[in-house]
C-alpha cells in the first residue's frame, strides 16, 4: 500500500528544510517565495523497533520497514484558487495525495523574511483552508452544472448526487474543511456524511476532503499554549532548524544533548500512518523481516492481498502470533508450545503488531 503526505504552507515557513530532514533528499532551500516550483517526492522509512527484533530472532538476509512518501509541494499564497503566484499547478499536486501536512510557521526568526505581517499560526492555517475550499467549490460547482443534463431527466443517480454536492456546497461556503464533517473514530464523531455519501465525493479528490496535519514549526517555548488546542489531537510542534542540525544523532547522542530520544521527524511520520487508519503487520525468516501496511479493520485474506493477490484468492488459514510473544518464546517452536502461536479463518481481524504466516491453496 503506498502512502502519500503532501507538505503545504506558505511561502518560508519551513516546508523544504523540513522534507529534507525526512528524506535526507537535497533541495532547493532559498530565502524567498516560489523558489519549489516541482513537488519533490521522497520516501521516507516508518522507524520500527519490530522490524529489527525479529530479523534478529530469524536472522533474516535483509529488513524492509514500511514507507511514506513526502511530496514537498511549493508554497502557497493568498489567491492561490485564483492562480496567484503558481496557485493553480501547486493546488492540483495536492489532489494527488492521500493526505495533507499544514507547515504553520511559529518561530521568531527575523532574518527569515515572513510573507505575512506577523508570526500567527492560525492565521496561516486559515489562508490555507481559504484557498483549498475555493479550489473545491470551483470544481463541485463545475459538477453541478454538469448533471443538469440527468437532472431533467430524473436519474436517481443523478438527484442523489445532487443533494450530496448541494450538502458539501453549503459547508464550504460556511468556510468549513469538509474533511470536518466526515464521522472519525478517534473522536467517537458521527459525522454529517452518510457513507454512500462519503463515497460520492470521493470520487471528486476534493481538496478539503483529505484528513491533515497540523505542524508548528518552532521551539515549545515560542508556541502559544492556546493555539494547540485550537488545532486538535492532530497537532505537533516541531523545531525543524534543530532536527535539520541533528540530523544523522543516535538516541543516546540526542540524550546527552537534551533532545527527545525520538526525532520530531520520526514521530511526524507515525502520526501520518495513525492519521490515515493504517496498522503493520509483519512477516519474518531467514530471507527477510518486513512490515507490511493495511486498513485498521482489515481481515486476515485482506491483509494477505498486501503479500500476493493468491493470498486473499486462495487463502486457508493464518498462522498469527503477537511480535512479542514470539521474541519472548525466542522463536515459532516454543511460541507454539506456549500456545501463543494460533490458527486464525477468514474472519480474523488482524492486530497492530502480529506477526503472520499465511496459508493457501
Amino acid at each position: 500500500m503506498s502512502l502519500s503526505i503532501g507538505i503545504v504552507g506558505l511561502p518560508n515557513v519551513g516546508k523544504s528544510t523540513l522534507f529534507k530532514t525526512l528524506t535526507k533528499k537535497e533541495v532547493d532551500i532559498a530565502n524567498y517565495p516560489f523558489c519549489t516550483i516541482d513537488p519533490n517526492v521522497g520516501v521516507v522509512l516508518v522507524p520500527d523497533e519490530r522490524v529489527d527484533k525479529l530479523s534478529e530472532l530469524s536472522k533474516s538476509k535483509k529488513k524492509i520497514y514500511a514507507t511514506v512518501d513526502f511530496v514537498d509541494i511549493a508554497g502557497l499564497v493568498k489567491g492561490a484558487s485564483a492562480g496567484e503566484g503558481l496557485g493553480n499547478k501547486f493546488l492540483s499536486h495536492i489532489r494527488e495525495v492521500d493526505a495533507i501536512l499544514y507547515v504553520l510557521r511559529a518561530f521568531k526568526n527575523a532574518d527569515i523574511i515572513n510573507t505575512q505581517l506577523d508570526v500567527n499560526p492560525l492565521k496561516e492555517k486559515e489562508i490555507l483552508d481559504v484557498e483549498l475550499i475555493l479550489k473545491d467549490l470551483e470544481t463541485i460547482n463545475k459538477r453541478i452544472d454538469g448533471i443538469q443534463g440527468d437532472l431533467r431527466q430524473n436519474k436517481k443517480e443523478a438527484v442523489k448526487e445532487m443533494a450530496v454536492l448541494k450538502k458539501a456546497k453549503d459547508f464550504l461556503e460556511k468556510g468549513e474543511v469538509l474533511i470536518e464533517h466526515l464521522p472519525t473514530e478517534a473522536l467517537a464523531k458521527a459525522g454529517e456524511f452518510a457513507d454512500d455519501e462519503t463515497e460520492i465525493l470521493k470520487s471528486f479528490q476534493l481538496l478539503t476532503f483529505k484528513p491533515r496535519l497540523y505542524m508548528l514549526n518552532g521551539k515549545p517555548e515560542e508556541v502559544v499554549k492556546s493555539d494547540l488546542t485550537k488545532f486538535g489531537e492532530n497537532c505537533l510542534v516541531i523545531d525543524v532548524g534543530t532536527e535539520f542540525e541533528a540530523d544523522g544523532l543516535s538516541m543516546s547522542e540526542r540524550k546527552d544533548l537534551g533532545l527527545p530520544e525520538l526525532s520530531g521527524t520520526d514521530v511526524l511520520v507515525k502520526k501520518s500512518y495513525e492519521l490515515l487508519n493504517l496498522i503493520t503487520f509483519l512477516t519474518t525468516g531467514e530471507d527477510e523481516t518486513r512490515a507490511w501496511t493495511i486498513k485498521k479493520g482489515d481481515t486476515a485474506p485482506k491483509a494477505g492481498a498486501a503479500i500476493h493477490t493468491d493470498f486473499e484468492n486462495k487463502f486457508v488459514k493464518a498462522e498469527v502470533v503477537f511480535w512479542k510473544d514470539l521474541i519472548d518464546a525466542g522463536g515459532y517452536a516454543k511460541a507454539r508450545e506456549q500456545g501463543k502461536l494460533r490458527t486464525e479463518g477468514k474472519e480474523y481481524v488482524v492486530k497492530d503488531g502480529d506477526v503472520i504466516e499465511f496459508k493457501h491453496g
